[in-house]
């Protein structure tokens, strides 16, 4: 939010500069802004921790054009998921900044200063962020991993460091033995997995930390369409796993990024 701004409103209406009904109309557009068929919450990085995320299913591109415009505008990281390919190839060449994840099906637009690594992550290595929130996201096979990057996508967005370590699922479990010290030193661990839903559990048990279980509709006809993981996953007996719904990986990595952040906080006010 343009706090400046705001002051400098606020110093007109006690100078009777403006009227009190002009301060209400022009106060107004610091909190939302209505884009054609869209309200846009542009006070929920103060009220909620982060702005609101596009969720980009069922619009269209010149809908999703005046969105992107407006949030850039106003100084607002864009983070829109569930793209699809084509509307991504109409918007990339209006928002030369902005990054697409095929697989994960974000889009994401930064704001001035601060820009991508070629691998999409920021530059800073998550193992040496202590200012940073630290996430590491881990998936149980390759089919997960659709899933796992829309999670990836939404934590790098939240500002976190971001590890991921991948294929770890229980029909190995020497895979995530080798992999501990990449997920015991996070704030947050997201675990995305299908079939039988086992791995958060697993994982559970090795850490100091929340573990956010995504289910994933991968699996045969018993999976049903991941409702065996989910359940499964709400059956944890691991303390520390909660679940979101069924390919949520948005979910996952949104809540890992808030815990992140307010652990990075906690650190800094008391190193």
């Amino acid at each position: 939010m343009d706090t400046t701004g705001l002051k400098l409103l606020a110093q007109k209406l006690l100078d009777e500069a403006i009227s009190a009904e002009d301060f209400l109309r022009r106060i107004s557009s610091y909190f939302m802004a209505e884009v054609g068929g869209a309200m846009l919450d542009l006070d929920r990085a103060r009220r909620c921790g982060f702005p609101e995320v596009i969720f980009a299913e069922g619009k269209d591109v010149a809908l999703l054009e005046r969105i992107f415009t407006t949030l850039v505008e106003k100084k607002v990281e864009v983070l829109a998921t569930r793209l699809t390919s084509p509307q991504a190839e109409a918007l990339l060449p209006k928002f030369p900044t902005a990054r697409y994840n095929p697989l994960g099906r974000t889009l994401r637009i930064p704001i001035a200063g601060k820009t991508f690594a070629p691998s999409g992550e920021y530059a800073e290595d998550a193992s040496a962020a202590t200012d940073r929130g630290r996430v590491t996201i881990v998936t149980a096979g390759a089919s997960d991993l659709a899933v796992a990057e829309e999670a990836r996508e939404t934590a790098l967005w939240t500002g976190a460091a971001v590890q991921m370590v991948q294929d770890v699922g229980v029909a190995g479990p020497h895979r995530l033995q080798a992999n501990l010290h990449l997920i015991q030193n996070a704030d947050a661990v997201v675990v995305v997995a299908g079939m039988e839903g086992a791995l958060p559990s697993v994982v559970g048990g090795f850490v100091a930390c929340p573990v956010i279980a995504v289910p994933t509709s991968v699996g045969y006809g018993a999976a049903f369409g991941g409702l065996a993981a989910l359940l499964a996953m709400l059956n944890s007996c691991a303390a520390n796993v909660a679940v979101v719904n069924i390919d949520a990986g948005f979910k996952g990595g949104y809540l890992a990024g808030l815990i992140a952040k307010n652990a990075a906080r906690l650190r800094t006010e008391n190193p």
